[in-house]
This record gives structure tokens, sequence and C-alpha cells, in this order.
């Protein structure tokens, strides 16, 4: 059983719509009281379940949605795990001012300040979450990929590891659970042959490889990897974000990024990779 909650316009009816279609049975706003009796019903589920939960859930409340996840938590027969949608304040204010409906946290109240309320209410149940997607600069396309690659199949179980290359002059991803920055390396940039090119093309690969710190950088990156994986497993985390940075998200976080992803595959490690800023500007990268 999956449940999905979040912030209001975060993409929970996204969300819901992609596992329908990865072979779940999707229900939404089910009230809490009626979760535990879905385990009551005569007939069995041979499908998995995705159950959407929000502050429009009738008897909604945080210390009860999260009394019946740890309740759950228990059951022998149930392998439950909470996602949690989130996305930043001034896109939830844009997709609201776009579809002109009242945010159902914020009442008479500005939109802005309905989402203040509705993200502070629910900080406990985004601490308690197996998966936390940020969906700021998500396409619905590129959401329900990554929705995909966690959990449709049976391989959905293993830990999955997300990569994503940015550029620092965007801003860090907010999801991302370890950061490095690539920065230090020489820049195509200033390679007029070179500038009009990305990390995917040979040409950029070769001439980041033949930097004097790359291989040193690479391999210590590596290590490090090869002794922190094993330990997030061994806490139970269910998903690592691994982003990559440069200053135009163009030249080398996404030449690392992609080798970063071969190499972790070869590994035998399950991988989704994403280059967040390619399509923008290549100024600096």
């Amino acid at each position: 059983m999956l449940l999905v909650t979040g912030l209001s316009g975060a993409g929970r009816t996204t969300a819901l719509h992609g596992l329908e279609d990865f072979g779940f049975e999707a229900i939404d706003n089910l009230p809490l009281s009626f979760l535990r009796r879905l385990f009551d019903l005569p007939e069995s589920f041979t499908r998995p379940l995705a159950v959407g939960i929000d502050v429009r859930t009738r008897d909604f409340n945080v210390e009860n949605v999260l009394e019946e996840i740890e309740s759950l938590s228990t059951h022998k027969d149930l392998d439950l795990q909470l996602i949690f949608l989130d996305c930043d304040d001034e896109v939830l204010v844009r997709r609201y001012e776009e579809t002109r409906r009242r945010h159902p946290a914020g009442g008479e109240r500005p939109v802005l300040d309905g989402i203040a309320y509705e993200r502070q209410l629910l900080a406990p149940i985004r601490e308690r979450a197996n998966f936390v997607f940020n969906t700021t600069k998500l396409s619905p396309w590129e959401f329900r990929q990554l929705l995909k690659e966690a959990f449709a199949g049976e391989e959905a179980a293993e830990t999955l590891l997300f990569i994503t290359s940015f550029a620092y002059a965007n801003g860090l991803p907010r999801e991302a659970d370890l950061v490095f920055d690539v920065r230090f390396l020489n820049n195509p940039h200033y390679v007029a042959a070179l500038r009009p090119l990305n990390g995917r093309d040979k040409e950029v690969g070769e001439y980041v490889s033949a930097d004097p710190g790359f291989d040193s950088f690479f391999d210590s990156l590596t290590q490090m990897l090869g002794l922190l994986l094993p330990r997030f497993e061994e806490e139970g985390k269910s998903y690592l974000t691994i982003a990559i940075g440069c200053t135009g998200g163009r030249h080398r976080s996404v030449f690392i990024a992609e080798k970063l992803r071969d190499w972790l595959a070869e590994q035998g490690r399950r991988v989704s990779l994403r280059h967040r800023d390619l399509g923008g500007p290549s100024e600096g990268s």
C-alpha cells in the first residue's frame, strides 16, 4: 500500500493516475477510519493499493494519520510506504491562480497563507515519509517517470537511486540527499567548439576527463559512495537522490552524472537519471 499525501496542488492526482497506470488500484480521499477496514473486506486485493489522503479527507487529523500509519505498519501482510509530495510556494501559488481555486487550508485567506499553514500542519507527516518528491520543476511526464522507476514492477522494493545534474545558477535541488560540486573541473564553456555541445557529447566528455584532477576525483567519489550506500540501506532508506552541480548545468555536471549512472549500473544498482537544467541557458556551464 502506498499512502500518497502532501501539499495541496503538489501533484497528488497526477501521482494516483500514474500509479493506476502502473498496476495499482487507486483510491482517493478515503476517510481515515476506512483504511483498516480495507483488510476486513471479503474480497481479496490482487493488486497493490495507492490511497490518496490530504487535508480535505474526511476526519483528517495529523495525529490520526500518524496513528493509522503506525498501526498499519504492524500488519504482517502489508508493505506500507508513505509518499509526501512537496513543491515550492511560488509554483503552488501560480497553479492556484491559473485554476482560480481556493486553497483548501486557506479559507478566505490569501493562497500563500493557506500554503504556509498547510506546510506547517503537515511537517510531522513529511518527516515520517518514506519518499519525498518535490514536483517544482517536474513536468507531469517527468513525475510519472520517477514514480514508474520507484514503484512499477517487482523491483520496486529495491533501493532506488536518483541522479540529477543541475545548475548552481538555478539553485540546489531541494530533494537532494547528497550534493557534489564539480565546478573545479576545466570548463568546456570557454572552448568555442564545445560551448554549443553538452555533457552527453563525446567531445565534452573527453575534455572534462582530461582535467588533471578528474581521475582522482571520480575515484574518490565512487569509493565514498561504495561506503555510504550500504549504510543508507542499513538505515532503511528507500531511495537516495545524488545531485551533481556545475555553474550552468550543461557540460561538467551532465557528464559526471552520466558517468556516475553508468558506474552505479555496473554495480547492479537501480538508477534513474535526470538533467534538470540541460535545456536552459549554457552561459558559464
